[in-house]
């Protein structure tokens, strides 16, 4: 969807006083409604400029919608930020409400309103013009009394409180077998909103807070890639008490070992004379220093497997590690040395 620069609209800055906003918007209401202005782009521009006031003219949506940050520009591709996306709004024109002049439905609030509101509206139809009769054109105050008392907020509908996230792990982390902790923020509602409606502290009348939540996890054994773990009431909270779950994606992300299932893999790097003659070497698994035998003629990329040194296995022992060789040139090679190879070379 595209993002609204609803100050834009307006033509006010993004500090602008309340005043301001009010009689920016009265206006352009003028200009373009529909009874006086014909033309084509009229009747867009005008629904236009009552969402940017439902938005601008309210405390609580300014500052939810400011919350966005002020790097937009009209016309940007927008996707809602965590927590924003699964709001349920009903059906049709674009949300709960839509615009009524004269008895003239002048279609709903655009989705990106939707996105980030449709949980603050109710179920009737929009402020539109502030409570002002654009069929006689009478800008005064006679309705503000309606539009204090119309709900602003409805009961939620239940939502999906689950939450998934992506675990990264490595191989230690699998071999250990002890619980890890998993840290994360999320978008969630905000459970401490007055009842009425009125100002809350806790959330500063967003209805939103970003909770950080620290966890322990238990891999399960012979874990893999992609598999979902699953923790059960760790997910978001309604008003209600009730909650969701986690679910962990586990993506493996080592940098010593490749990992698939209870095998590891991992690089050994020998010297051109060694892969030709052999050698004994040293290594660090995850079971500690060993010594392995390289044979003599070994390629690069010949795996070598040693058993019983890889990840844990559900019904005891371990995977395998395989030592997958990778021959090098050392970078402090003298002129005699090199004056070898060529000797190597013509033979």
């Amino acid at each position: 969807m595209e993002y609204k620069d609803y100050y834009e609209i307006l033509g006010v800055k993004r500090d602008a006083t309340d005043a301001e906003i009010k009689s920016a918007y009265r206006k352009l209401a003028r200009k373009f409604h529909p009874d006086v202005n014909k033309t084509k782009e009229a009747e867009s521009k005008f629904k236009d400029i009552n969402e940017a006031y439902e938005v601008l003219g309210d405390k609580a949506k300014r500052q939810r919608y400011d919350s966005l940050g002020s790097n937009w520009q009209g016309g940007q591709s927008y996707t809602p930020p965590p927590g924003f996306e699964n709001f349920n709004f009903g059906g049709g024109n674009g949300g709960y409400q839509s615009y009524t002049f004269n008895g003239e439905d002048l279609g709903g609030f655009s989705d990106f309103f939707s996105s980030l509101f449709g949980d603050m509206m109710g179920g009737g139809a929009a402020r539109g013009a502030q409570g002002m009769n654009f069929g006689g054109f009478d800008f005064g105050g006679q309705a503000q009394s309606a539009r204090t008392q119309r709900t602003r907020r409805t009961q939620t509908p239940k939502e999906d409180l689950d939450i998934t996230k992506t675990l990264n792990i490595t191989a230690k982390d699998v071999f250990n077998q002890k619980p890890i902790s998993v840290n994360f923020s999320e978008m969630e509602r905000c459970t401490q909103c007055p009842p009425g409606g009125g100002y809350c502290t806790a959330c500063g009348g967003t209805g939103f807070k970003n909770v950080t939540k620290s966890i322990k996890v238990k891999l399960p054994p012979e874990v893999k890639e992609g598999q979902k773990v699953r923790l059960k009431g760790e997910g978001k909270v309604d008003n209600y008490g009730q909650a969701g779950d986690l679910y962990l994606i586990i993506h493996f992300q080592d940098k010593e070992y490749e990992i698939d299932g209870t095998d590891l893999t991992k690089e050994i790097e020998i010297t051109p004379p060694e892969a030709v003659l052999g050698a004994k070497k040293e290594i660090k698994t995850l079971h500690g220093n060993i010594g392995i035998k390289i044979p003599p003629k070994t390629s690069s990329g010949q795996m070598l497997r040693l058993k019983n040194l890889g990840l844990p296995l559900k019904s005891g022992g371990y995977g395998n590690l395989n030592a997958k060789i990778k021959i090098v040139i050392p970078k402090d090679i003298s002129a005699k040395q090199i004056e070898l190879y060529k000797q190597i070379q013509e033979s």
